[in-house]
C-alpha cells in the first residue's frame, strides 16, 4: 500500500504531469511546426517570424523574429504556455516571461531521435496526447527504416555550405550534420573545434568532397562552385546539390524529407562512382 501511494504522488509531482494548454505561444518556426505536429495547433495564439508550415500557421500574429520578442504583447496575450528555442530566444527576455510565472517549455533537439521526444513532451500539454505519440511513433519508425537501408553504404565525402559570404559550414554533432551522417555522407570538416566553423575556399579544395550540398535560403548556392571544376571532383562530376532548407534545418517530423532527399542525393554519388 505505502508503495502504490509514494507512486500516486510520485506521479502527481512529475515535470511531465501537466494540465493540457488553451493558450499557447511558440516563439521560433520549429516550434511552431511540433506544436501542430503534437495536436495543439488549435491553441496556438501567436507565433514568431517564418512560422509558414503547416498553412494554417501563416495565419498567427507575429510577436518573435531574429531581433527578440515582443515581450509586451505576450503579455498582453495572457499565454498558458509558451513554446521556446533555447538557444535561439534571448535569455534575458526568457528569464523575464519565467519571473512572471509563465510556463515555458524549451525545445533544443540536439539528434534526430530529440524530434521524436519533443513530440513526447508536448503531448502532456494536449487535450488528446495520442496525437502527438502517434507523430513520435511514426517518425521513428520512418527513421529506424532509414538507418538500416544506409547503415552499410559506402561513406561519400560532403561539404554543406551554410552561407556563401563568408563561407560556413557544419561540424559533426551540430545540427544537421546528423541527417548527413544518418546517409552514409563523411563531414570533410567533422572535426573543426567550432560548431559552425567559418572556412576557406583554399581548404574546402584540400579536402575534396565528392558532392556539394547548399540552401537556397541560406544563398548558399552550390554552383558557385562552378568556377572550381578542375580542382574539385564534385563540381567535375556534377555533384552540386539544393537541398529544401525547411526540410533540413527545421527539428521537426518534416526532417524525415531531409533525410530522404539528402540520401538520395548521395546514392546517385555512389552509382557514380561505381
Amino acid at each position: 500500500m505505502r508503495t502504490t501511494l509514494f507512486s500516486f504522488f510520485l506521479l502527481l509531482a512529475s515535470p511531465l504531469s501537466f494540465a493540457a494548454a488553451e493558450r499557447i505561444i511558440s516563439l521560433s518556426p520549429h516550434t511552431t511546426e511540433l506544436a501542430y505536429a503534437a495536436g495543439l495547433g488549435d491553441k496556438l495564439v501567436a507565433a514568431s517570424d517564418y512560422s509558414d508550415y503547416p498553412e494554417a500557421a501563416k495565419q498567427l500574429e507575429r510577436v518573435a523574429n531574429y531581433r527578440g520578442i515582443k515581450l509586451e504583447r505576450i503579455i498582453a496575450l495572457k499565454p498558458d504556455l509558451i513554446l521556446a528555442w533555447q538557444g535561439g530566444n534571448p535569455s534575458r527576455e526568457m528569464a523575464r516571461l519565467e519571473q512572471l510565472g509563465y510556463k515555458v517549455y524549451y525545445s533544443n533537439p540536439k539528434t534526430l531521435d530529440d524530434i521524436a521526444t519533443s513530440l513526447e513532451n508536448l503531448s502532456q500539454y494536449a487535450a488528446d496526447p495520442s496525437i502527438a505519440e502517434r507523430a513520435a511513433n511514426q517518425f521513428r519508425q520512418q527513421l529506424n527504416e532509414m538507418r538500416a537501408k544506409y547503415h552499410h553504404q559506402r561513406p561519400v565525402g560532403y561539404f554543406y555550405q551554410l552561407s556563401d559570404s563568408p563561407i560556413i559550414t557544419v561540424a559533426d554533432n551540430s545540427w544537421p550534420s546528423q541527417v548527413f551522417t544518418l546517409c552514409g555522407g563523411r563531414n570533410i570538416f567533422a572535426e573543426s573545434p567550432a560548431a559552425y566553423p567559418q572556412v576557406s575556399v583554399e581548404q574546402v579544395i584540400l579536402r575534396q568532397p565528392e558532392v556539394i550540398f547548399g540552401t537556397a535560403h541560406a544563398t548558399a548556392d552550390p554552383h558557385r562552385w562552378n568556377q572550381w571544376q578542375d580542382e574539385l571532383p564534385s563540381v567535375a562530376n556534377g555533384h552540386l546539390y539544393t537541398l529544401t532548407s525547411d526540410w533540413l534545418n527545421r527539428p521537426t517530423p518534416r526532417t524525415i524529407n531531409a533525410v530522404r532527399e539528402v540520401c538520395q542525393y548521395l546514392d546517385s554519388v555512389r552509382e557514380a562512382t561505381q
